[in-house]
């Protein structure tokens, strides 16, 4: 018998074992300990069994979670992380079935990626080169974490991650630990690799740091950085807020589909596991395609 939270430990620790990102492991924290924290309020004595949790209590709680007015995006995020744990909890022999496949997922209208504009794309990176009015402690650090982002459509997990013996600069490929601790092998652009170079000679580091991307300390870059960064050379060059490292990876994919690459080349640059992961990306094609038409064509 055991009880939910010494449940919920015990999946965290496994997902830390099998490599996933540290931005999974937050929102994975997040969501369990908010289910953990309904089931068991502040003062109560006894923690739930997770073998008590029955299908009437797991509706409740995502009755709740309706109750709150929470989207229903944010809905589906915490009922595939309640729905990953009993998985985990039945593999292990501690549920008999996974009850929380039953409950109901709730519907969202499909919402097609912002996509940044090549134009704008560049706009932002050739600005990162030439400095901003605001100094920041490296500029050619910047400049190679944004050609990589837009360069090779990469996560920003993918990102902080790259160690130096990843980036073949002289070769023009980088190895890319994706969702899963999947690797996969991505060509390089010439200014990539040239910003990458730069950014090289004046990397300073401790000894036997391998991390490529440091902060002003030293130490590995993180996501959270990466996204500060982003977020604060978007409002100064764009006086766009919205714009995240994301972005750059939607742009990528898009970019490419509309210059003819092939959507099973694409698929393997962006490491998805599935097709119909990639094809969102012909569906704003697609859409702007019907913009031209409808701007240009006598008939629309």
């Amino acid at each position: 018998m055991a009880t939910l939270q010494e449940c919920v430990s015990k999946y965290l620790a496994e997902l830390e074992r099998r490599g996933a990102s540290q931005h999974t492991l937050r929102s994975y924290a997040s969501d369990l300990e908010q289910f953990q924290l309904y089931f068991q309020p502040p003062g109560e004595q006894a923690p739930p069994l997770v073998e008590q949790l029955t299908l009437p209590l797991l509706r409740e709680w995502l009755a709740s979670l309706y109750d709150r007015g929470l989207d229903p995006l944010s809905i589906r995020r915490k009922l595939a992380a309640v729905r990953s744990l009993f998985k985990f909890l039945r593999g292990e022999g501690v549920l008999q079935t996974n009850t929380a496949t039953r409950l109901r997922t709730p519907k969202t209208r499909e919402r097609l990626p912002e996509i940044l504009s090549a134009e704008k794309a560049n706009n932002l990176i050739d600005s990162v080169e030439e400095g901003s009015p605001v100094e920041k402690p490296s500029k050619e650090r910047d400049l190679a974490l944004f050609e990589l982002l837009y360069g090779c459509g990469i996560r920003v997990s993918e990102l902080v991650a790259i160690n130096l013996s990843d980036i073949n600069p002289l070769g023009g490929w980088l190895r890319v630990h994706g969702k899963g601790n999947k690797e996969r092998q991505l060509p390089i652009g010439a200014q990539a690799v040239a910003a990458v170079n730069r950014y090289l000679r004046v990397r300073r580091a401790p000894p036997n740091q391998e991390a490529l991307f440091l902060n002003s300390k030293g130490q590995r870059l993180s996501d959270r950085q990466v996204r500060r960064l982003v977020k604060f050379y978007s409002i100064l060059v764009l006086g766009d807020s919205t714009i995240h490292p994301h972005t750059f990876r939607h742009a990528y994919a898009t970019h490419l589909l509309s210059d003819g690459a092939d959507l099973r080349a694409i698929q393997e640059l962006l490491g998805h596991a599935r097709l119909s992961t990639t094809q969102k990306y012909t569906q704003v094609s697609l859409q702007d395609l019907m913009a031209v038409y409808d701007r240009a064509h006598p008939k629309a």
